[in-house]
């Protein structure tokens, strides 16, 4: 089961249409999922399998995108360490980690048994998916799960001792476990999700944080994909060397210069997620916009298009309809 437009951008083969997957396309712009949500919570549908494999396959089979996504939540490695976590609607923690409780929440084996539902959910959405549909899984990135494990109060975490010991001892290892996990369940390939990275400075990321993704990326070489919000090629090229297999951007960096300086692994994105809350005479006029800028770049070999975060709550799906016909009519 593979979608053969997400093979060749993987291997940068040449192809004309780009596959189509956006960041949250299971969620609450759609009313499949809305649907759902009368009868369930959120955490109810991430982690009964038959229902995330059910909310998985709703988008797919509405809009059909070429790749469908595990429906989970980046933070309940983090509740499986321990953290006391909610939704009402977004994400609350009751407490933190810190320098008294640190001990607490480093059991990495109790870690990973908390995330046997997605196992069993990648196993279940691949039942549903036609054969012609890949499936991809996702993980949190390091800087942003600790951002969300500390309080969010960590601007001066990569400074601090403890703070980088809980990442490289704890978060780090159960990481790599939850990554091989959503393999071993079949996934094609697993996202790695860093959309707090942006207030990381250059030289904490050069010097000390790009270890840690290292780590990540020679652990399953062109099985990890990296997105990171805010930051560019320039801002990751110690870590382009690594054998990632792509690196998704929002829709602040020029993908032009993407496809000019990085030559390997895939290049997604990078459609402003805002551009889609627009009137349809509007949000199409931008969207022409993003086609013909995206057609004078000469080689968009590797190029999975989507949008430059997740899609947000209020779009419209006649949007995300229109924006999927004209990419693979502009792109044919």
């Amino acid at each position: 089961m593979t979608n053969i437009l997400f093979k060749n951008a993987l291997k940068r083969n040449i192809q004309k249409t780009p596959p189509i997957w956006f960041m949250r396309q299971a969620g609450r712009y759609h009313s499949h999922y809305r649907k759902l949500k009368e009868k369930y919570t959120f955490e109810q549908l991430c982690k009964t399998p038959d229902l995330a494999a059910e909310v998985a396959f709703g988008p797919i089979q509405e809009f059909d995108y070429d790749i469908a996504i595990l429906f989970s939540d980046i933070l309940f490695i983090l509740e499986g360490l321990g953290l006391d976590l909610k939704f009402d609607p977004g994400p609350k923690f009751n407490s933190f980690i810190n320098s008294k409780n640190i001990n607490d929440y480093s059991n990495i084996d109790r870690g990973i048994e908390h995330m046997q539902f997605q196992f069993e959910a990648i196993k279940i959405t691949k039942e549903k998916l036609p054969n012609n549909k890949s499936l991809i899984g996702f993980v949190g990135g390091p800087w942003t799960l600790s951002k969300y494990a500390f309080g969010n109060n960590n601007s001066d975490l990569i400074d601090t001792k403890m703070n980088l010991e809980f990442i490289s001892k704890i978060l780090l290892p159960l990481l790599k476990k939850n990554i091989q996990l959503q393999l071993d369940a079949g996934v094609e390939l697993v996202m790695v999700f860093d959309s707090s990275l942006y207030d990381l400075d250059k030289i904490n990321f050069h010097e000390i944080y790009s270890k840690f993704l290292e780590e990540i990326a020679i652990s399953f070489p062109n099985k990890v994909g990296y997105y990171s919000r805010g930051k560019s090629l320039t801002d990751l090229n110690s870590t382009i060397n690594y054998p990632f297999a792509g690196f998704g951007y929002d829709h602040t960096i020029d993908l032009k210069f993407m496809f000019e300086n990085q030559k390997q692994g895939f290049i997604q994105g990078n459609f402003n997620e805002k551009l889609m809350l627009g009137e349809t005479d509007t949000f199409l006029k931008d969207l022409k916009d993003f086609i013909e800028k995206m057609k004078s770049i000469e080689n968009l070999n590797g190029w999975i298009c989507g949008l430059g975060h997740g899609i947000n709550k209020n779009t419209p799906e006649k949007n995300v309809h229109l924006f999927i016909e004209n990419i693979r009519k502009e792109f044919s």
